[in-house]
């Protein structure tokens, strides 16, 4: 599943995580994986000062400019900037990192020093429910004919017992494991298809069954999720870790 939606999908994501972290005027925040800053953009709107990271050159450029009174810069999650920070923040990035253990590690490091009289930032981050939790999953199911069966694999960050069992293996304690759910609203099929059509995953598709069989086979599965409007609502379940140094 994509950390990808519609527009404003992560609103009610960035709330729960502002929310559950006490973020406020003066707070100072960074954030890993900060993609195009819609985050920082949330926090900064609370008065919080923000740092934000990111691999991609591009994303750090669009983050600066959604959110120009913050700080931003290309660099890899696992060797976060020195702090200290009162929240280090990471959403929807475990996921799609190698050794999520090692981010979460960088994070601990990162907020040695800070938050409250200095024992240690407040640590966030976010993950995709479980594949069942989530109505995006649909859009695989109405891919699988032409993607084959799909290779056994081990328990990922989206099963709540192994992201806390990673968490702990860093050095953190688990404050809470909240569960929000966010809508995916689309006005029409054209704005429901397109980012599909546009994904490698997609292109690939559409080449082998060809778009007419891939648009019908996607609408069928989505039909029990349109709306009386003509759009389509999907629920999606995340998960929202706080933690704390041991």
């Amino acid at each position: 599943m994509s950390g990808e939606g519609p527009r404003g999908w992560g609103a009610p994501l960035y709330a729960a995580v502002l929310d559950a972290t006490a973020v406020g005027p003066g707070t100072s925040v960074l954030d890993l994986g900060c993609g195009s800053g819609l985050f920082a953009r949330a926090a900064a709107d609370r008065g919080a000062r923000v740092t934000g990271i990111d691999t991609d050159p591009a994303a750090v450029g669009r983050a600066a400019a959604e959110v120009p009174e913050g700080a931003f810069a290309v660099g890899n999650a696992q060797d976060p900037p020195p702090g200290p920070f009162d929240v280090v923040a990471a959403l929807q990035l475990l996921m799609h990192v190698a050794d999520p253990a090692a981010v979460l590690a960088g994070m601990r490091r990162a907020g040695q020093g800070g938050g409250r009289a200095g024992s240690g930032a407040v640590v966030a981050a976010t993950v995709w429910g479980r594949e069942q939790e989530c109505d995006v999953r649909v859009f695989g199911e109405a891919l699988a004919p032409w993607l084959g069966p799909r290779p056994p694999s081990p328990p990922s960050v989206t099963d709540p017992d192994r992201l806390r069992e990673i968490v702990q293996r860093t050095g953190l304690v688990v404050e809470r494991l909240d569960e929000v759910v966010c809508p995916f609203e689309y006005d029409d099929e054209d704005e429901l298809l397109g980012p599909l059509f546009e994904s490698a995953l997609g292109r690939s598709v559409g080449r082998r069954a060809g778009p007419v069989a891939l648009r019908a086979a996607v609408l069928q599965h989505l039909q029990p999720y349109r709306t009386a409007a003509g759009g389509y609502r999907l629920q999606n379940l995340f998960r929202v870790l706080v933690a704390r140094p041991a």
